[in-house]
């Protein structure tokens, strides 16, 4: 994957991103401008405040809609205005214990919106790659030590997994109805857990170090002893923007595939926490100390073999690396710098160090 190619191949193509005002729908909508796309958003207002969107000033950078997916009809007009191309589709709700909270609006936003988004790319001509963004939690986790893959059965658990399963479901049905002609092309890719600057989200480790760092609070950890495959923001962003490039040239390409960290990046929370704190420094430590709550996976991590395999990829950043990049876009933003400029200089670097 080297930038030449994304640039030459982008550059002019009309992109449409659903969920741009998130936090990897941020970096990804950066991606797509720095290399020469037309690009449209629709999503919701930023999820967070603060939101990675807005301290970039992203808004002013591309045309953005803001739009529920659950809203078909709105989704249609954008599609009809814009005549995407290439379709990303990351819009969902992403939190595993909100979706405890908040079921409907979960399967609503994750299962009826994946209908809605291929539903308007089935009655799009233009648009000639589609990729949903699902997750590494689709699949029936059977606390296994080795990988899940491709082929391995799909039954998230809680409403979160569940519906993102439910999302790849829908997606393989809409490929064999109405794109088994191959005019679209549409694949998956399930992603483990990211990392970066300015993911501002609830609910999820590294955001919570940072504001604990931030405050100069310890770090309260719920589930210290989970393995999870951590990866850093631009690695999956990166394989998502291959993979549509790649089936938009052929068909071939076309497919389901994981994208996560090598094995020794997949760690446990309070091993990641170890990274955070002596990376943040000024005596940073944090405390086990579980709530309870809802039933959360203990152990997770993707096999990569076949995209390796298909696009010879390989992770650039190991997890001690992600962190250390998380960190200083992190203190960055808390002195003030111009977060644009941060990201884009992390982006450079990723592709060129």
């Amino acid at each position: 994957m080297k930038w030449e190619e994304f640039s030459e191949f982008y550059k002019g193509k009309n992109v449409l991103i659903t969920g741009h005002t998130g936090f990897k729908g941020s970096w990804l909508s950066r991606m797509l401008i720095k290399a020469g796309a037309v690009v449209t958003g629709y999503s919701l207002e930023p999820p967070t405040d603060p939101s990675l969107f807005d301290v970039t000033g992203l808004s002013d950078e591309m045309h953005s809609v803001i739009g529920d997916i659950r809203d078909l009809d709105h989704l249609k007009k954008v599609f009809e205005e814009t005549k995407p191309e290439i379709v990303f589709h990351l819009a969902a709700q992403p939190i595993v214990r909100d979706s405890y909270k908040e079921p409907v609006y979960t399967y609503e936003t994750n299962v009826m919106g994946t209908v809605h988004i291929l539903e308007c790319v089935r009655l799009t001509p233009s648009v000639k790659s589609f990729l949903n963004v699902t997750t590494d939690k689709v699949y029936e986790n059977k606390e296994w030590e080795y990988g899940y893959r491709e082929s391995d059965p799909l039954d998230g658990y809680d409403p979160y997994s569940n519906s993102k399963s439910c999302s790849e479901l829908v997606t393989h049905s809409y490929a064999k109805s109405f794109f088994s002609q191959g005019e679209t092309r549409i694949s998956t890719s399930r992603a483990g857990n990211v990392i970066g600057g300015g993911d501002f989200a609830n609910d999820r480790i590294i955001p919570d170090c940072i504001r604990a760092a931030s405050s100069k609070q310890e770090i309260v950890l719920r589930n210290p002893h989970s393995t999870r495959p951590y990866q850093h923001v631009l690695e999956p962003l990166a394989v998502y923007m291959t993979i549509a490039m790649k089936q938009y040239e052929d068909i071939k390409f076309q497919g389901y595939y994981n994208v996560g960290p090598d094995d020794r990046d997949c760690v446990t929370t309070g091993n990641l926490a170890d990274i955070f704190c002596e990376a943040w420094g000024e005596g940073l430590r944090w405390v086990n100390r579980y709530e309870g709550g809802p039933h959360e996976a203990n152990f997770l991590k993707l096999d990569c073999s076949r995209i390796k395999n298909v696009f010879g990829w390989a992770p650039r950043y190991g997890v001690k690396e992600a962190v250390e990049k998380t960190v200083q876009w992190a203190k960055a933003y808390l002195e003030g710098e111009d977060m644009l400029k941060v990201m884009d200089q992390q982006i450079k670097n990723f592709f060129h160090e």
